[in-house]
């Protein structure tokens, strides 16, 4: 009786615990054409192929765990590794903390889903100066960094509404799955203040360091040895709207600090600290954007982006894309994204300045 009893109470009692795990993951393949001088290209490629288990514990904590799959084992920037695994104690809205690895709070763009991004990549400026492929030479960690982050939404309008978004954390510096190297943190933050439902306007934060330990050669050719420590100086202004199906968003970033002339691939990158010193010490970029339906059923929808990144913060160095296309989704798990790129490179040598790209996109939900 007691052991029957017994049986019956513990899988209840698990289950008041812990939620019954999900999992949910993505998938997008992409066929894309260059068509540059000298450099002509055409490709199938799966961009990004995903999954993801995600529940709660005792309700007030939430918890996720997301692998990417695809690329190969050679190269840290393209290869299977663990994305995201963190959790967050959630039971008050205007207070929540985050401990682990995930997206660092650092504008709009950067924690939106790809699906959902819209296009064949994240703006220059996200991607070059928010963890993607960064300019300091961080090997390809997505947006993402290990740390702990507090975030909140309070002061209420007379709809229940939150105006006002908050978020800050401390991070390693230093990307996914990697450890620390100079004893310094990350500082990252940002406040949004949301006048009307589906706007928001924020701005955003970031002092820390990016850094290495190995050989390295200085400025006037001597070779050295030991920890070499990049300060990093970012903020970001942001503004969005989203609401039937429409979006409209529009970013600013600029950076100050220096980046390692090599990136971080293979593990015997971390051992060169030369800096990168003929890439200045300023970039920055800014995007705009929109994706409005064309049709009732918000199936059809078009789009259209200015994305422009100057890494070197002057007209010299600037790459500017000019985007339209159209994303269809057939069923609600399935998606055609498609666009058109017109490019504008001031970096490539006179005469070749301008070239194109067409990117075609398959991407599933599971």
């Amino acid at each position: 009786m007691v052991v029957s009893t017994l049986a019956a109470v513990v899988p209840a009692v698990a289950q008041e615990v812990f939620s019954k795990p999900k999992l949910s993951g993505f998938f997008m393949g992409q066929y894309q054409a260059t068509f540059q001088e000298d450099a002509n290209s055409n490709s199938f490629n799966v961009r990004i192929a995903r999954a993801s288990v995600d529940g709660r514990v005792m309700e007030d904590f939430y918890y996720k765990m997301q692998v990417q799959f695809n690329g190969n084992t050679t190269t840290l920037g393209s290869s299977p590794r663990l994305v995201d695994l963190f959790a967050e104690w959630q039971r008050f809205d205007f207070f929540k903390v985050k401990v682990g690895q995930f997206k660092r709070p650092f504008t709009f763009e950067n924690p939106m889903n790809p699906i959902d991004q819209g296009f064949m990549g994240y703006s220059q400026n996200v991607q070059r100066l928010s963890g993607f492929s960064d300019r300091t030479g961080e090997h390809s960690s997505n947006g993402r960094d290990i740390g702990v982050q507090l975030q909140g939404d309070f002061l209420k309008n007379s709809s229940g509404r939150n105006l006002l978004h908050y978020q800050v954390g401390v991070f390693n510096g230093q990307g996914i799955n990697v450890k620390d190297v100079d004893e310094r943190k990350d500082l990252i933050g940002g406040v949004w203040y949301m006048p009307i439902r589906g706007m928001r306007v924020g701005v955003f934060g970031w002092e820390g360091s990016h850094a290495r330990k190995g050989t390295y050669i200085d400025q006037k050719g001597n070779e050295g040895s030991g920890v070499v420590s990049l300060r990093q100086h970012r903020y970001a202004l942001s503004a969005e709207y989203k609401a039937n199906d429409m979006q409209l968003r529009a970013e600013y970033i600029h950076s100050t600090g220096y980046g390692f002339k090599t990136t971080y691939q293979k593990s015997e990158n971390t051992s060169d600290a030369t800096v990168n010193w003929a890439n200045g010490n300023k970039a920055d970029g800014f995007y705009a954007l929109a994706v409005v339906p064309v049709t009732r059923d918000h199936k059809l929808r078009a789009k259209g982006r200015y994305d422009l990144y100057r890494k070197q913060a002057n007209w010299g160095t600037s790459r500017t894309q000019y985007e339209i296309g159209l994303n269809y989704q057939i069923i609600k798990y399935v998606e055609i994204q498609s666009e058109y790129a017109l490019i504008n490179d001031r970096t490539l040598a006179d005469g070749h300045h301008n070239y194109s790209t067409i990117d075609v996109e398959l991407c599933v939900r599971f």
